[in-house]
């Protein structure tokens, strides 16, 4: 069974996913800092939650505050 050939995310130059690749994923110590470079500098990102408008988030909470307290719940009495 042969090793996995990868591309390099830096430069797309075949690797062999094997010990005899340290830098894997990456050809070499060169694309492997080129990409931490990248992420330090923000040009990559994962993707998450978009930012909840503050107004709306107070809105929100003062409403559901209203609707707890409407309710018969010792912890706000």
């Amino acid at each position: 069974m042969s090793a996995p050939v990868v591309n390099c995310p830096t430069c797309d130059t075949k690797v062999v996913w094997s010990e005899a690749s340290p830098f894997r994923p990456f050809c070499s110590e060169r694309c492997k800092l080129i990409d931490l470079g990248d992420w330090a500098a923000e040009n990559h990102r994962i993707a998450g939650k978009p930012d909840l408008n503050a107004e709306l988030g107070e809105e929100y909470l003062a409403e559901l505050e209203e609707e707890l307290m409407g309710k018969d719940n010792q912890f706000f009495k």
